[in-house]
């Protein structure tokens, strides 16, 4: 049996395809078949070395994206993207693999096109409340659309609804369970109070760095605050927090990280009452595996609207409250913070709705939805 694997350009479209390649692994164990060659066909992926672990083939095809304001760089894209699709045939018609896996996004078109010209078996999933234009484009001849949240199958034409199955997100094994014991001491924090976790990423993280650090004096009075800023912000949010707590007596209950590896993530995970963070999809569906509370600030529309749509769908759910930037400040921060974790019957009631939207067998689900499109196309 021969996989390909679509999608990528960030974390949240490739780790998916990841979490799918283990429960791949696992069904084929379960049910002693040969484990399906997998091949990963798209622009430089988003972790070479996850590619390794799992053996997953790595194929080069170009990718352009299609930005949503007037630039040279579309012209451009256009004829990187023209040069994938014609990789991408000459690829899957010498591979013919007996089904496609699209996670979505740009990085995915390409192989896409060239699955349906070669009529090849088609399955994707999208994360997203707002399905991406790839997903919806790629939709009418998929023969199965998995999607995240309960909002996305609304966005697609009615005569798909019936291929839709709503599976949740992918999560890795790694990430899916938060360790419950030895946090306080790993991290070396005070277990007498409650942590609050805030997760940065990249460049997106700087008005939830600046904020978090003018409330720093209010929040280490009661809270444990582990704070990852992205790597390329951490030695400014140091040398600021340096100053802000010299005099402190509360200094030591702050933890200050570029990026957490997985075990970190799990360590924090499983001490944190309350988390912090933007509203990316394959993160909020992580947040949600663990079973924490969370404030969710996603990025302003005029940069994406994905976001928004995100956090706004997680919260109708229950699970997290909705802080828009624009109106984001460090004493709304802490009051809100406070109003969570003040309130036992609130924090309880976002937790169990947390655990409730997560879907941890969303993996599961899709894996066993690629068996089955894959087996019958195999040959005897």
């Amino acid at each position: 049996m021969k996989i390909v694997l679509a999608g990528g350009g960030s974390g949240g479209h490739f780790y998916p395809l990841v979490a799918v390649t283990e429960a791949l692994e696992d069904i084929a164990k379960e049910k002693k078949l040969i484990e399906p060659d997998l091949f990963y066909i798209g622009p430089e992926p988003f972790d070479r070395a996850a590619l390794l672990e799992h053996e997953i083939s790595y194929i080069p095809s170009p990718a352009g994206k299609l930005r949503r304001y007037p630039s040279l760089l579309n012209v451009l894209d256009l004829f990187k993207t023209a040069w994938g699709i014609f990789k991408s045939i000459m690829t899957l018609y010498r591979l013919y693999p007996d089904v496609v896996f699209s996670s979505g996004g740009f990085a995915a078109f390409p192989t896409l096109w060239a699955a349906r010209l070669l009529r090849i078996p088609m399955v994707i999933y999208d994360a997203d409340a707002r399905p991406g234009r790839v997903s919806l484009w790629s939709a009418s001849f998929a023969r199965w659309i998995a999607v995240a949240h309960p909002e996305a199958a609304k966005q697609f034409p009615e005569k798909q609804l019936e291929k839709i199955a709503r599976t949740g997100h992918p999560i890795r094994r790694e990430l899916e369970a938060p360790a419950r014991e030895g946090g306080h001491e790993f991290l070396k924090l005070d277990p007498a109070v409650p942590t609050i976790f805030v997760l940065g990423g990249s460049s997106g993280a700087r008005a939830i760095n600046e904020t978090t650090l003018d409330a720093l004096p209010t929040l280490l009075e009661h809270f444990n605050i582990v704070h990852q800023t992205g790597v390329e912000n951490l030695a400014e949010v140091n040398q600021v927090a340096g100053v802000i707590l010299k005099d402190s007596r509360y200094a030591s209950r702050y933890r200050s990280f570029g990026l957490l590896n997985a075990l970190a993530l799990r360590m924090t995970a499983g001490i944190s009452s309350l988390i912090i963070s933007r509203a990316g999809s394959g993160t909020i569906f992580e947040i949600a595996s663990w079973g924490i509370p969370s404030i969710l600030i996603p990025i302003p529309t005029e940069i994406s609207h994905d976001q928004t749509e995100n956090a706004f769908s997680y919260a109708r759910a229950g699970a997290a409250v909705v802080l828009e930037q624009r109106n984001l400040t460090p004493h709304l921060l802490v009051a809100e913070i406070e109003r969570i974790m003040n309130d036992t019957g609130t924090h309880g009631a976002m937790s169990a709705a947390a655990k409730n939207f997560a879907r941890r067998d969303a993996a599961r689900k899709v894996a066993e939805i690629l068996m089955e499109t894959a087996l019958p196309h195999e040959p005897l």
